[in-house]
């Protein structure tokens, strides 16, 4: 399985935000990587630069990579509605994202691997292809001999499931539901999709 696996401060340094979660390096170091820098002169970046550094981070933070990145954008492109909105929407539906979002894992590359291990249930059936895409209804659950896995108790006990209006968990079923699309307003992420969609438009 295609990801990315290099070092997660550098790329949060690079954009200056905790795009992998909380990071205590970033706290201390909230400056580019490199020999020269708090101190390096950063050139203007050019139009084109900043909508290929928006895409980057999108990528980053939702962890896939620029093949199925590029699928997805050609997916919301064909869908109705606003292009950008519906490219946050189908990646939000990602199962690894999904889970995520529950407090199953504490981060969406625990998520990604819990999920291609077999740990997690759609509708009481495993799956194990993380970029499966949810539908409004669906069950997600932890497979019945995972629940006892050090991994998710963990992230479990640190209760990290913060209320979204389109996911419900029930912490004593340990059972989400995936109510419905969200909303742009309700997607939590610092991306500037337009400038997304118009480095695609060129």
């Amino acid at each position: 399985m295609a990801r990315y696996t290099g070092p997660t401060t550098r790329i949060a340094r690079k954009f200056g935000e905790p795009i992998f979660g909380p990071d205590k390096v970033l706290e201390k170091k909230n400056y580019p990587p490199g020999m020269h820098g708090i101190n390096k002169k950063r050139k203007k970046v050019s139009e084109y630069g900043t909508q290929l550094l928006e895409k980057q981070k999108a990528k980053f933070t939702y962890g896939i990579l620029e093949k199925q990145f590029v699928n997805t954008f050609k997916k919301a492109e064909r869908m109705q509605g606003v292009t950008g909105e519906i490219l946050l929407q189908l990646l939000e539906t990602r199962l690894d994202n999904v889970v995520f979002r529950l407090g199953i894992a504490p981060t969406r590359a625990a998520a990604r691997q819990l999920v291609s291990h077999r740990h997690i249930t759609v509708n009481d059936k495993v799956v194990n292809i993380p970029s499966y895409s949810l539908k409004a209804g669906d069950l997600v659950g932890i497979r019945e001999r995972s629940k006892s896995l050090e991994t998710i108790t963990e992230a479990l006990s640190a209760d990290r499931y913060t209320k979204y209006s389109w996911l419900e968990w029930d912490k004593n079923q340990f059972v989400g539901k995936f109510l419905n699309n969200p909303e742009r307003s309700d997607i939590p992420e610092n991306i500037k999709e337009q400038l997304i969609v118009e480095l695609y438009s060129k």
